[in-house]
């Protein structure tokens, strides 16, 4: 996919993440256009879910700096100002976690309004409706008065991606969205995904080792290796034909 920096939705210059001694990210540099899908995959500690964190600021970044929607932040002491700059930057992310830490207490409707209802994002009746609207798009319109107990996994996943969407984000991070899900569940959260970036044309960020979903859905796929993206490229090349030894171990492992 092509672009331009006027479409660029995430811009992640010389990231480098270190946890006290040992540096886990060692120089990232990406970026994500508007409506595209970027599939990150890669063997673990490899540094993938650790850059996905720094572009939510959920983990500060060591060196460099992260844009989203125009907003340009690096690292260091979180001061007032600082927190209240990352809060305008989380304003335009979503992001879907391997366990779905909905709140138990809640029931279903609830755990989608409760974010846009803090932010402002509109009345009661416009932030209910465009739950229900984003319910029914993720196919939980009749679980709405449930509590997440009574779902199965992939119900409670697919809530926690109509949650991160009833923000209107600008980009949906997904970090090993299915990971923690039966085989049989994995299915219908990745179907949910799909219908994100081919009816809604989402932008997306995916740490995934669902090589099929990459092939339907990815525009580009980033290989991480030892904290670093060591080849990208379309599915179409990327997958058949690597360029690096580590690419194709790892490929021949998870197809």
């Amino acid at each position: 996919m092509t672009g331009t920096s006027t479409d660029v939705v995430v811009r992640i210059e010389g990231l480098h993440k270190s946890f006290g001694h040992l540096e886990v990210v060692k120089g990232v540099d990406l970026d994500v256009h508007r409506g595209e899908v970027v599939v990150v995959f890669g063997r673990s500690g490899s540094g993938k879910s650790t850059v996905l964190r720094c572009v939510n600021f959920i983990e500060d970044p060591t060196e460099g700096s992260i844009e989203v929607a125009g907003i340009r932040l690096g690292g260091g002491h979180r001061t007032r100002r600082k927190r209240e700059q990352i809060r305008q930057l989380r304003l335009h992310v979503g992001m879907v976690f391997q366990q779905f830490n909905l709140f138990p207490n809640m029931t279903v409707l609830d755990n989608v309004t409760c974010a846009p209802r803090m932010a402002g994002k509109g009345s009661e009746t416009e932030i209910a409706q465009r739950a229900k609207d984003l319910l029914d798009r993720v196919g939980l319109a009749d679980k709405a008065r449930e509590h997440p107990a009574r779902l199965s996994g992939g119900q409670q996943q697919r809530v926690a991606i109509a949650r991160a969407l009833a923000m209107e984000p600008d980009v949906m991070l997904f970090d090993e969205p299915t990971s923690a899900l039966d085989p049989e569940l994995t299915g219908e959260v990745l179907s949910v995904m799909k219908t994100l970036s081919t009816e809604m044309h989402m932008t997306m960020m995916v740490v995934t080792h669902e090589m099929g979903f990459a092939r339907e859905v990815a525009d580009r796929m980033a290989f991480f290796h030892e904290g670093r993206i060591l080849e990208e490229g379309p599915p179409s090349e990327l997958i058949a034909s690597p360029r690096y030894a580590e690419t194709r171990a790892f490929l021949e492992a998870v197809l």
